[in-house]
Formats: C-alpha cells, sequence, structure tokens
C-alpha cells in the first residue's frame, strides 16, 4: 500500500471496466486447426458481427458509448470503426483513463460475456478451452503487459470442468493474473449451483491458495433478471443490480463458503452499495429468529439432505456455519467487497458497510458509465469521509483485494 500514498484523492482505481476484444485476439491465437471455427470478426449482409463456430453474434451499441451523449446511446449493433479506440486498444484505453483520473483498471470481458461463460456453453470443449486459453494468454500478455501496472489482468475459466479450471487458474496466476471472473449464479448456464461444491470444490480451493479473488459481474449468469416477464427494458436495468449482486451475496452468506474457504474473497462487480445495509439487517434477523428450529431438524441426520416436517431441505453447510457462530455481518466484513460508480445512499451508510469493503468503479465504455467525468461524480459523494476513509475506497481497497503494485504518478 506504500504507493498509494503517492497519488492525490483526484484519482481512483476502477475494479470494473470493461474491454471489446480485438478482431484478432482468437485468429492469431488458437491453434491452427480451429481457427476456422473461432471467434472473427466477419461483416455480411447485416453488417459487423462475431462468428463463432457456426453462430453469428451481433455487436451490443450500448456496450461501446464512450465518447457519445445520453442522447445518442443505442442498442443496435456498432462496429468496430464508430467504437472510440480507447474500447480495444490498450494505449488508447491509457490515455483516456488519464482523462478519468484512473490509476489502474480491471476489465471484464465483452464478446465471451462477463464471466467467458460462452465459451463454456460450446460443444466442442477443445474449441471452448483453446478460445479461454487465447483470451487469458491476450489479457495478460498484451492487454495488461502493455500498461506498465495500469491494467490489471483478469481472467476467465472453463466453466464445465472445475479441476480443468482450477489448472487454468494456475497457470494464469503463474503468469501474473491478478482475478478471476465468475458466474454471478452458474445455475441459469446449466451448471451445478454454487453450493454443489463436490462440482466446484477444485476451483474454489485453488482461487483461495492464490490469493485472488472471485468477480462476480452483474448479468454473468446470461440472464436478465425482471419484475415481471413483460417489464420494460429500463425498469429491468434499474432492477437488475439490486436482484442480481444481493441474490449472489445471499448464497455465498449463507452457503458456508467462507467457512470451507476461510481466506476467500468476493467482489461483487457493478453491484452498487446501497441496498447492502439493509440486506445484512435482514440478514441478522433471520438467523437470530430461525436458526434454532434449523438446527434442530438436522438433528435427525448428518448428511445434511434431510427433508423436514414442512418440506424445508437441510443443508450441512449452513448447520456448520451455524454452529460456527459466525454472523453473517462478519461473514461479510470479512469476504465480500461492494462495487459502486454512482452510490449516494451506500456512501452515507458506509459505516453500516464497512470502510474496508468498497471500491470504486468507472464501467468505461458502457451506457452505466459518467466516463470522462467519473471524479467528478464520485468525488462530491466522498466529501464527508475522512481523508483515510476516502483513500480506501477510492484506492487502497483495491489495492489491498487485487494484490497491485501501483505505478508511481504522473510527474506533475
Amino acid at each position: 500500500m506504500t504507493q498509494t500514498a503517492q497519488w492525490g484523492l483526484d484519482w481512483m482505481v476502477s475494479v470494473d471496466d470493461h474491454v471489446l476484444e480485438p478482431p484478432d485476439l482468437w485468429q492469431s491465437r488458437v491453434p491452427k486447426a480451429l481457427r476456422e471455427r473461432a471467434p472473427k470478426l466477419i461483416v455480411d449482409d447485416e453488417g459487423e458481427a462475431w462468428m463463432l463456430d457456426g453462430t453469428r453474434y451481433a455487436t451490443y451499441g450500448l456496450s461501446a458509448v464512450a465518447g457519445r451523449s445520453a442522447e445518442e446511446f443505442s442498442p443496435e449493433p456498432l462496429t468496430y470503426a464508430e467504437m472510440r479506440p480507447g474500447c480495444y486498444l490498450p494505449a488508447e484505453r491509457l490515455a483516456d483513463m488519464d482523462q478519468d483520473h484512473v490509476i489502474a483498471s480491471l476489465c471484464f470481458p465483452s464478446f465471451p460475456r462477463f464471466a467467458g461463460q460462452l465459451f463454456s456453453l460450446l460443444d466442442d470443449k477443445e474449441l471452448g478451452l483453446a478460445c479461454v486459453r487465447a483470451y487469458n494468454d491476450w489479457m495478460i500478455d498484451e492487454w495488461a503487459g502493455s500498461s506498465g501496472g495500469r491494467l490489471i489482468p483478469l481472467m476467465i475459466a472453463p466453466m464445465w470442468d472445475a479441476r480443468v479450471a482450477a489448472a487454468e487458474v494456475e497457470r494464469c496466476v503463474g503468469k501474473g493474473a491478478k482475478a478471476l471472473t465468475f458466474s454471478e449464479n452458474p445455475e441459469p448456464l446449466g451448471f451445478p449451483t454454487v453450493h454443489d461444491f463436490d462440482y466446484w470444490g477444485p476451483l474454489f480451493s485453488t482461487v483461495e491458495e492464490t490469493g485472488i479473488p472471485l468477480c462476480t459481474h452483474i448479468g454473468s449468469s446470461s440472464s436478465i433478471r425482471t419484475p415481471s416477464s413483460d417489464c420494460p427494458s429500463m425498469g429491468s436495468i434499474t432492477y437488475m443490480v439490486l436482484a442480481a449482486a444481493s441474490g449472489t451475496l445471499v448464497d455465498w452468506l449463507f452457503g458456508g463458503h467462507f467457512l470451507r474457504y476461510p481466506k476467500l474473497k468476493l467482489c461483487l462487480s457493478e453491484g452498487g452499495i446501497g441496498w447492502i445495509p439493509y440486506l445484512l439487517e435482514r440478514a441478522e434477523q433471520v438467523y437470530d429468529k430461525q436458526r434454532h428450529w434449523y438446527r434442530k431438524m438436522d438433528a435427525a441426520t448428518s448428511k445434511g439432505k434431510l427433508l423436514g416436517s414442512k418440506g424445508v431441505e437441510i443443508n450441512q453447510s449452513l448447520v456448520d456455519l451455524i454452529d460456527s457462530g459466525i454472523r453473517p455481518t462478519e461473514l461479510f466484513r470479512n469476504h465480500v467487497y461492494g462495487c459502486f460508480f454512482d452510490d449516494r445512499a451506500g456512501i452515507e451508510m458506509l459505516d453500516q458497510i464497512g470502510e474496508d469493503n468498497v471500491m470504486v468503479e468507472s464501467d468505461y465504455p458502457h451506457s452505466d458509465s459518467n466516463w470522462p467525468n467519473t471524479m467528478d461524480v464520485v468525488t462530491p459523494q466522498l466529501k464527508d469521509l475522512t481523508e483515510t476513509q476516502q483513500r480506501k475506497v477510492l484506492q487502497a481497497n483495491a489495492v489491498n483485494v487485487f494484490n497491485l503494485e501501483l505505478p508511481p504518478p504522473p510527474a506533475g
């Protein structure tokens, strides 16, 4: 953390931005025998799009709006020629980060989706793994490797086999990866839930051992949370941050994950923070009022799968957590980090969240981003915090979570 103090409080570390993958990423890296089916950028009668194993994927305009006004935003496909070069060129991204006063940036994938899950859904696992490895090599060696420590390498993993995923984590951390993006909820993708430790255990154990955090970005389940099936899209955009991130937190608070993996760190990427105080309050209420009957119902079994008289399935991991005496808020404070780009309510309740558990984002180049004015939005929200608290939110917490060595500030 020593280098953090060299930067002024008008600079931040962004723990959630996005990269639009360069068109040649996979064609220049996957084995030649697989390149015809690997991702490539094509132009056809419908315009520019990605092609993967015979399936066409249109680009999404709201994923690359940096430099445009809100009146110009559109979900319609956008070509690379129409995008700001900082979306996909590292040197241009660094220049855009300078404008936004971003010291360092963690970038999530775009075409492979936020947890890289597109490659895990391919029938051909050889192709899927080749695509995963090519992305990670590019992310570590080129995107981050050319940035002097300012672009933080975030890896993806093959989700169809947790042992293969664990091996990829070890390989990439050895090359310099600082974090793993993981699905907010793998069940909608067709994989076991995060409560299936027989399945996910090898991956979770390796992540813990390597010391990198898991980053669960909203939307990384390839599903959009909606209040009702026909809710207008703007309503769903409002709702999904709260619904997705809070659902992930509940899974991990009550699943016994942090009892099994006591050094594991979980980041709720682009999840906001204003809702966290109430969820923790509710979790504490439930813990106090419900844990006793839950524990008694488990007395008849040691396998943790007893169906109680009311059809309640007993989960052994939760029983173990109850027996440990560790409360939900303590679990949160020791393991979980909220991430925000504009959250006045959350900052006003920072004492209820924890000043060590909050990090800031830019979300460049998405439509939620305030680029190039992120600091102009964030700074007034932090004005009532102490200098130490401001530094934690803007820089130091990210340095600790991602084990960063920040570059020295620019002269002047």
